[in-house]
């Protein structure tokens, strides 16, 4: 145990001391021409969040629908509640895009 605190010591002191080196600054002639890739890793991003979004929806649809089939009187509030979850986890979804169209 104490071999590996060590070791595990070592390696972040040397990754410290590294740091400095690749803080180097960009040249003046080292234009950006990525935008492409920029708009690929933009889309992903975008996807990766819409695919959680939708997990999460899904989610939140299947448990209201359980629990107004457990308890018919709570419908309205199981349904008040499923709608506040829905449009945060909406809202969310549109910050990434937002952020999407900021960053390309």
């Amino acid at each position: 145990m104490k071999r590996v605190s060590k070791f595990l010591f070592v390696v972040a002191a040397l990754l410290l001391c590294a740091a400095p080196v690749l803080a180097q600054a960009t040249p003046a002639a080292a234009v950006d021409n990525n935008v492409g890739l920029k708009a690929l890793a933009a889309g992903v991003g975008f996807a990766i969040a819409v695919f959680g979004g939708a997990l999460g929806q899904s989610r939140i649809g299947a448990a209201a629908c359980e629990g107004a089939a457990r308890n018919p009187g709570a419908a309205a509030k199981i349904q008040t509640m499923m709608i506040l979850g829905l449009a945060l986890i909406e809202s969310l979804v549109l910050f990434a895009l937002v952020i999407v169209f900021i960053k390309t």
